[in-house]
């Protein structure tokens, strides 16, 4: 296989394993996975090892029958991992902001030696520990053991770090309603492969809110309540929605809640009342991002109607984008929207690095 798709594949399968979690999933030694720590929690200081470690592992699995241990054309029987490197490794992990050198691994003189990576290597790595944990994984992936479940386990830590990061995400000034609204359907409906996706609603809705509360009459003196963690249940946590909006006696005043690719149908708005017929709200919203089910909007008017008349609550089944669209022409500044949102991005730990990279693919591509 060529080298630039098997890396691409693994690093596939790699982010559907990790999904939303943060810690690795393997089957692999726990002494191996010791030496393989070692090497992921200096990554950034030793790129150098992780690249010889990472071109070592992909050509052992494409060239199974080369010695990697002898790295280089001068060796005996070598292979130039340089060569690899430059042309296939290094380019890779750049490309997924991924612990990178500038060109190659083998531009370090503890590593470019013109002896066998074998347990006696002379090479001046430091500290100890990491030379150790180094010729103990070559000599593994020399072995041709697990040799993927091994590529995988230094792609979930590297992804793991990555989700970590932050990162300055693009605020743009002064756009169109339209363009924003454009903006939110791509980020909303992009192709991710970590869990996530759903929050990104969630947090366009708390973001406009938040613009809101201020600004408007019908919120004088009430208070928005802090986000909810996405992991937290509404019956868990006692709340009503995934937004709220409580009075000057602490009661919910208008709640709101968001379905990402579901259409609303009649058991959602019961389910809906389920969850707020003890309380005492005035409004509840129930978005989508996939609209109302076209065939059962007959029958969700009457339940609505039916709530309305046995507890008081008004409740409003929408799409998401149409409700968007009208509270941005109800604020009077859109960048502020626009700041709102992407400083929730930035903060919520649902949401992983490609989520928020997106953003910026997006931003950079709007013309």
């Amino acid at each position: 296989m060529e080298p630039s798709k098997f890396l691409t594949e693994n690093y596939n399968k790699a982010m559907l394993i990790v999904g939303s979690d943060n810690f690795i999933k393997t089957n692999l030694d726990k002494k191996l996975i010791k030496y393989l720590e070692e090497v992921l929690s200096r990554s950034e200081s030793a790129k150098a090892i992780l690249t010889v470690i990472f071109t070592s592992l992909v050509y052992k699995v494409l060239n199974p029958q080369q010695d990697i241990r002898n790295h280089q054309t001068s060796i005996k029987n070598g292979y130039s991992g340089r060569t690899f490197d430059s042309k296939f490794i290094t380019p890779f992990l750049k490309s997924e902001k991924f612990p990178a050198m500038a060109e190659s691994g083998w531009l370090t003189r503890s590593l470019e030696q013109k002896v066998p990576y074998s347990k006696n290597y002379s090479g001046a790595i430091r500290p100890d520990s990491l030379k150790v944990a180094f010729l103990e994984i070559i000599d593994y992936i020399q072995k041709g053991n697990d040799l993927e479940e091994l590529l995988s386990y230094f792609f979930q830590g590297l992804i793991i770090q990555r989700n970590s990061q932050k990162i300055d995400l693009a605020k743009p000034l002064n756009l169109p309603i339209s363009t924003i609204i454009d903006l939110l359907k791509k980020h909303f409906n992009a192709k991710y492969n970590a869990e996530g996706a759903s929050r990104l609603p969630v947090l366009a809705l708390y973001a406009v809110y938040q613009c809101l509360i201020s600004e408007t009459i019908r919120f004088q003196g009430k208070a928005l309540l802090s986000i909810e963690s996405h992991t937290s249940a509404d019956s868990r946590s006692g709340r009503i929605g995934d937004i709220e909006i409580i009075d000057e006696k602490m009661r919910v005043f208008e709640a709101v809640e968001v379905k990402f690719g579901i259409p609303i149908n009649l058991q959602l708005v019961k389910d809906a009342f389920e969850k707020f017929k003890t309380t005492q709200v005035n409004r509840y919203y129930l978005l989508s991002t996939a609209n109302i089910e076209n065939s059962e909007k007959e029958k969700i008017d009457e339940e609505i109607e039916r709530i309305k008349n046995i507890h008081g609550c008004h409740v409003i089944a929408n799409g998401l984008t149409n409700s968007l669209n009208y509270y941005l022409r109800l604020i009077s500044n859109t960048s502020e929207f626009i700041e709102n949102y992407v400083n929730l991005i930035e903060e919520d730990s649902a949401l992983k690095f490609e989520h928020k990279t997106e953003w910026n693919n997006i931003i950079s591509k709007n013309k």
